[in-house]
């Protein structure tokens, strides 16, 4: 394996990625960077879902490994909007700013804890061979009074987490991939690709150890 397609043109999203699954000493490349333009349609009902059917569409077109991730934000007042909606909402062409504000103004006179909110993600991958693994991230945290930083995109500036006593966009990169939804999702998909680089049969090296315990009692019953 000398490379991974990821399913996205998002340059902030890929900066990220990129930091992340650097240890793999493989390229990385956008959709863009690979020569793919194609429009996908996202009509999956969760993140994974929508994540799979990107993934899938484009190990179609190229037969690479390809990672795809869904993402967006669940505010617990809104009924979990705007969710898998996130980058649609408003509308795609909205600029973050609107849709930022938008969702401040929405939760006029809630404080605290009734301002809850998660950022989800999902990180699907298709391998060469059509096999197929998933995983998925999360962090808590709490909708801002105001937008604040000037690191990250998209909902970064309104999402706080009281832990850290600043939002997202806050938090220097490295420190933002160590503890952000993306940044979980993509070290356990790390670890799942890695062990197919070692199993490459696709079992798992939990389930490789079982089958040689198999193997051995077998011997040792002739």
């Amino acid at each position: 394996m000398n490379k991974i397609i990821f399913a996205t043109s998002n340059a902030g999203k890929m900066k990220e990625i990129r930091e992340i699954l650097k240890d793999l000493n493989v390229e990385i490349l956008s959709m863009k960077e690979a020569g793919i333009d194609v429009d996908i349609v996202e009509d999956g009902k969760t993140f994974e879902e929508n994540a799979l059917i990107k993934a899938r569409a484009i190990r179609d077109l190229t037969g690479c490994l390809v990672l795809a991730d869904d993402s967006g934000l669940e505010v617990d007042a809104l009924n979990k909007e705007p969710g898998i909606y996130s980058a649609r909402y408003m509308g795609e062409d909205t600029s973050y700013n609107l849709k930022n504000a938008n969702i401040i103004e929405r939760l006029s006179g809630l404080s605290g804890e009734e301002r809850s909110a998660r950022f989800v993600c999902a990180i699907a991958a298709v391998f060469p061979d059509g096999a197929e693994e998933t995983c998925q991230g999360t962090i808590e945290g709490q909708i801002a009074y105001a937008p604040a930083g000037e690191n990250g995109f998209g909902y970064d500036p309104i999402f706080y987490v009281p832990e850290y006593d600043c939002t997202t966009a806050q938090l220097a990169p490295e420190q933002k991939n160590e503890i952000s939804h993306r940044g979980k999702a993509l070290k356990a998909m790390k670890e799942v690709i890695r062990q197919r680089i070692v199993y490459p049969s696709g079992h798992t090296a939990c389930q490789m150890l079982r089958m040689g315990t198999l193997r051995q009692a077998s011997r040792d019953k002739v």
